[in-house]
């Protein structure tokens, strides 16, 4: 028993010192309004997942909160790119649409640990829902149609056509040339509206108090009434294929300042 006061005084002392450090830590922070802007990567996305920004207002010094837009490209996972070895051009067999989607964003923040003034790195949780509005846009090929006569000498009259990708008619593969410029079906565009729910630990860096840099890494669950179609394929229903719950995880890098 004796061996346990040294012990217990050692560590009420290690407490102290603890609350000591972080009362220090936690007065009021010297700002009110952040803003930050950032390159997104996730899941469900390609090499570079979207952009976000973000509007935060400091409501005492443990909370926050904010408001924001993100906007990313949403692919299937199933998405494979096909190079034509004639041709030289590469395309997705069997993608009908781009899925792009624009997240506007309420949430709060909480502060976890609050870095010193001038160095350290500050850790905040936060959660964030909202609307998603995903814009299906068809996806364009170019398809050779062109009718090849088995015979010698036989005039070719070339006839390639860019249209959108459907299973039932460009069933073909080595008749698709290439992908057409990604906004040529941009006037057909459709709007599906869903909703969306973020949670996310953010670790926040920055040597001044005026400026601000970090990591956001967290998951997010997207989900709509009815499922998007992006692939297509033969003798499958759209329905099969596709979904209308898109989970994933990712990663924000972002920079700001504060005022």
């Amino acid at each position: 028993m004796r061996n346990l006061y040294p012990f217990g005084l050692s560590l009420l002392a290690l407490l102290g010192a603890a609350s000591a450090a972080q009362a220090q830590v936690s007065e009021d922070p010297s700002y009110r309004k952040e803003f930050t802007y950032g390159i997104n990567f996730n899941t469900r996305g390609g090499l570079i997942g979207g952009v976000a920004v973000r509007s935060t207002r400091v409501l005492d010094e443990k909370w926050s909160r904010f408001w924001g837009v993100e906007g990313v490209e949403v692919k299937h996972p199933k998405e494979q790119r096909v190079l034509n070895q004639n041709s030289g051009g590469s395309f997705v067999f069997g993608k009908s649409n781009y899925l792009f989607v624009l997240r506007p964003s309420y949430g709060m923040q909480r502060v976890i640990f609050r870095k010193a003034p001038e160095s350290g790195v500050q850790v905040n949780a936060l959660v964030g829902a909202g609307p998603s509005i995903g814009l299906l846009m068809p996806y364009y090929i170019y398809y050779d149609y062109t009718v090849r006569e088995n015979r010698p000498g036989a005039p070719i009259q070339e006839d390639i056509r860019s249209e959108q990708y459907d299973p039932a008619v460009n069933s073909a593969d080595s008749r698709i040339l290439d992908r057409a410029p990604i906004f040529s079906g941009a006037n057909e565009t459709k709007a599906r509206i869903g909703g969306h729910l973020r949670g996310a630990l953010s670790f926040e860096y920055g040597r001044y108090r005026d400026a601000v840099a970090g990591i956001e890494t967290g998951f997010l669950f997207e989900l709509y009434p009815k499922e998007l179609t992006i692939l297509r394929a033969p003798n499958i229903s759209d329905a099969t294929l596709n979904t209308n719950f898109f989970p994933s995880v990712y990663l924000t890098l972002y920079i700001g300042h504060r005022s």
